[in-house]
């Protein structure tokens, strides 16, 4: 069975995690969620409210962590997702993401990114010359870290396929699993 690794952390956003999840193992992936340790991750949820001009945030479920990000061998994988939320603003300096994510850039192996979690890959260097989407408010850390942005449901780039948030899931859980059954087939 083919492995993907989620990559988050305390207050990812709870559908771009939990949404991407069920969606691989519904297809027969084997799904393993790592975090900074191993322990039960709290996600929260993000809406728009009429009259703020940011998002508010709610708590959210409760996601089991299977391995901490030190104990991830990226070998075992086929493909990467890092969904959004605010996680990616403080996993993108664990030393141990930036070596899974640099792995499956390298490698040219399925990367899923979600609303912020394209935040992971711009910090590492690894946009550039790139297409992604991502929350449309982070759009100049993309351009800055030399990606063009496309705020798309489901902006494909190769090997990656990014959104800009839980509205996209749909469209982007459709061109993953494309990225990834052909990455299975190669």
């Amino acid at each position: 069975m083919d492995r993907v690794l989620v990559l988050t952390g305390d207050a990812c956003e709870d559908l771009d995690a939990m949404y991407p999840i069920y969606r691989l193992r519904e297809a027969g992936y084997q799904v393993d969620v790592a975090a900074p340790t191993r322990k039960i991750v709290k996600l929260v949820v993000h809406d728009f409210e009429e009259g703020w001009d940011a998002y508010t945030e709610r708590p959210g479920r409760h996601l089991p962590v299977d391995l901490a990000f030190s104990e991830v061998e990226e070998g075992d994988y086929l493909g990467l997702v890092i969904p959004g939320g605010r996680a990616p603003e403080y996993i993108r300096m664990d030393p141990d993401v930036g070596r899974i994510t640099t792995h499956f850039f390298e490698q040219d192996l399925p990367v899923g990114l979600i609303c912020h979690g394209t935040q992971v890959p711009a910090a590492l260097g690894l946009l550039d010359g790139r297409t992604v989407s991502g929350f449309p408010p982070l759009e100049m850390d993309f351009v800055n870290a030399g990606a063009t942005f496309d705020a798309g449901k489901d902006v494909v780039d190769g090997n990656v396929v990014s959104c800009t948030g839980w509205p996209d899931l749909p469209e982007w859980s459709r061109a993953f699993m494309d990225v990834l059954a052909k990455a299975g087939n190669a």
